[in-house]
C-alpha cells in the first residue's frame, strides 16, 4: 500500500477555516448537499451528537488540482486513504499512514453506487489546547449530493493545523 502513496509538498496551502451557509436538505434518512462546502455543515451536525463539536476544517485536494477521490477507510483503527480520481496518486489522510502496515481498508461507495467523493476532515479540540480529540471524515458524492460522516474516531494528535495539513 505504501509504494504508491505521495507526500504533499509542506508549503503546500490550504484554506483551514471557512464559514458555509447551509444547504443540507434532508432525503428520507440522508443529507444532501450542493458542494464540498455542505460537508462542513454535515460533519458539525453530526458531531453535535457526539459531543465532540468538530470547530476546525481541511478540504483535501490533490496536489493535481482535482477534488474528487475514492476512499478506503478502517473507521474502528482510525485510518484512510484517498486515492484521486485523476491521477490515479495515492494520499494517507492525517496521521493514518502511521498504521497503514497493521490495519485492512475498505473501499468506501455511495448509496447511489458511486465511489468518488469530495473528502473533508474535521477535528474537535481538547479545550484550551491545539491537540486534537476527535476527527470526522466527511464525504458528498458529487453525482447524487448525498454529504455524510463516513468515519469518525478519536485522535490524539498534538498539533491539530499539522494534522489538517495531511488531508
Amino acid at each position: 500500500m505504501k509504494s504508491g502513496i505521495t507526500k504533499r509538498p509542506k508549503d503546500y496551502l490550504i484554506s483551514f477555516e471557512m464559514e458555509t451557509k447551509m444547504t443540507l436538505k434532508k432525503r428520507g434518512k440522508y443529507y444532501y448537499g450542493d458542494s464540498q462546502a455542505d460537508i462542513r455543515d454535515e460533519v458539525r451536525r453530526y458531531s453535535k451528537k457526539n459531543a465532540y463539536v468538530a470547530e476546525h476544517f481541511a478540504d483535501a485536494v490533490c496536489t493535481c488540482g482535482k477534488k474528487e477521490f475514492q476512499l478506503l477507510i478502517n473507521g474502528l483503527e482510525g485510518a484512510a486513504v484517498r486515492t484521486c480520481a485523476a491521477c490515479r496518486a495515492q494520499h494517507p489522510i492525517g496521521d493514518s499512514e502511521e498504521f497503514l502496515d497493521r490495519v485492512e481498508l475498505e473501499a468506501c461507495s455511495c448509496v447511489c453506487g458511486h465511489e468518488e467523493f469530495q473528502i473533508t476532515v474535521g477535528v474537535s479540540l481538547y479545550e484550551e489546547s491545539n491537540a486534537v480529540r476527535w476527527l470526522y471524515l466527511g464525504c458528498r458524492c458529487p453525482t447524487c449530493g448525498l454529504t455524510g460522516v463516513y468515519g469518525d474516531w478519536k485522535n490524539e494528535f498534538e498539533n491539530y493545523r499539522e494534522l489538517l495539513a495531511r488531508v
